[in-house]
């Protein structure tokens, strides 16, 4: 079966994380499902048109648990992943369907705009109250964006 590489830019999240744990071959793991939307923009001048793109990602593991602790309704990320055919057989009809699933997440929101959206502050999109989840950690990560390519420290 074949995989094909899929990469979503600039993508925000439509609602919260949903993460649960399911059984695994060495015990439960953490499985999370999210839906990320890409707005592109077509022509120009007056023939100019918005296209959104929403897509279901299925993170595995701590990448998993991470997500949907740090990450809510609104959040802007870079996704990088792998397509595959999904289907199967029911009542003898073949049924189609394609899974997405999440190789590299990118969190491309500052720290304070995490917050923020986690705490309902201003500017948060539908964010849950502290008490629901901790804050981020102190050290936080750079958007791969912003990040310095490994030849550049030399």
């Amino acid at each position: 079966m074949a995989n094909v590489s899929v990469i979503q830019r600039h993508a925000h999240l439509a609602g919260a994380v949903k993460l649960e744990f399911v059984n695994g071959r060495e015990g439960k793991i953490a499985k999370a499902v999210l839906t990320a939307i890409s707005n592109t923009r077509r022509g120009s001048g007056e023939a100019r048109e918005e296209e959104s793109t929403a897509i279901q990602w299925t993170l595995w593991g701590k990448q998993a648990e991470n997500a949907a602790e740090y990450l809510g309704k609104g959040s802007h990320v870079n996704i990088v992943g792998r397509l595959r055919n999904n289907n199967y057989e029911k009542d003898g009809e073949t049924v189609y369907g394609m899974a997405f699933t999440a190789e590299e997440i990118d969190y491309l929101d500052s720290r304070a705009e995490s917050e923020a959206r986690r705490n309902g502050g201003p500017g948060a999109e539908g964010g849950t109250t502290s008490a629901e989840r901790p804050s981020a950690p102190a050290a936080s990560r750079k958007p791969r964006s912003a990040r310095q390519p490994a030849h550049a420290d030399a």
